[in-house]
């Protein structure tokens, strides 16, 4: 039997500093539950002093509407678990089909369930809010989907206004095979598929790895290349109103938006 013995108990007598350890702001990231890239996506792009901070939302492979629905009932929960007490400046649903399939306005309530009046994104709204700062009307798609998901995004864009020259798939249905999608695959796939027409080519998902494609392929094609998790990115650092200088990303970070 071992022996009590008094324990020592003290205090740091020196004085405590505590760093801001997001000085730019603090963004919450709902993720899929499968999701593999996503995170690692937004640190590679935004500035140091601007940290995600992630929860994950329950969801199923293979990818398909009714798989993507199910996801609405623990959006909310995901949200009140990202520093709970604290809060976050911004949020992030991080899906993009999933954003189709549920819709940003209904969204938008289930993350406000948690968070009344913050800032929230997603990447159907970060996207469109891109095609509009390049001015763009015509555009091309590229996505990891099947013909399934195809068909529902290619109609919300449509029914958004845009004239949507075409909208190519890899035909995957689990996003962890997509993250495996290699970048120059998707460099290759976006010269393929993008239309000489097309005001811009959006690369649509984040789970794939195409924010490391993109300077290649603006280059490549002599138009805007927009992504997911790139457009989701600079939409955060609007809605925070940061103007610190992203650099490797794309023209979208070059852009000057008037106020």
């Amino acid at each position: 039997m071992s022996k009590e013995q008094t324990v020592n108990v003290q205090q740091v007598q020196a004085s405590v500093e505590l760093d801001n350890i997001a000085p730019l702001g603090r963004v919450g990231l709902l993720a899929l539950a499968t999701d593999f890239n996503s995170e690692q996506d937004l640190r590679r792009i935004f500035p140091e002093g601007l940290e995600v901070f992630t929860n994950r939302v329950k969801n199923a492979n293979p990818l398909t509407i009714e798989n993507l629905l199910a996801m609405t009932g623990d959006v909310t929960r995901a949200a009140e678990g990202i520093l709970p007490g604290l809060g976050v400046d911004a949020m992030i649903y991080g899906c993009t089909s999933g954003t189709i399939a549920i819709g940003t306005e209904k969204l938008n309530a289930l993350i406000h369930a948690a968070w009344p009046g913050i800032p929230v994104t997603n990447p159907v709204v970060a996207a469109q809010e891109a095609f509009k700062a390049f001015g763009a009307k015509k555009i091309s798609v590229l996505t990891p989907y099947n013909d399934e998901i195809n068909a529902e995004m290619g109609q919300h864009f449509v029914r958004q206004g845009y004239e949507l020259l075409n909208i190519t798939g890899f035909g995957f249905e689990n996003d962890i095979d997509m993250t495996s999608i290699s970048p120059d695959t998707i460099y290759r796939a976006a010269l393929e598929v993008c239309d000489e027409q097309a005001d811009l080519l959006f690369i649509s998902c984040t789970a794939l790895r195409s924010s490391l494609a993109i300077e290649r392929a603006e280059q490549e094609l002599g138009k805007p290349v927009v992504t997911s998790n790139q457009a989701l990115a600079w939409h955060v650092l609007q809605s925070l109103g940061q103007q610190q200088t992203v650099s490797g990303f794309g023209s979208l970070f070059r852009l000057k938006i008037d106020e």
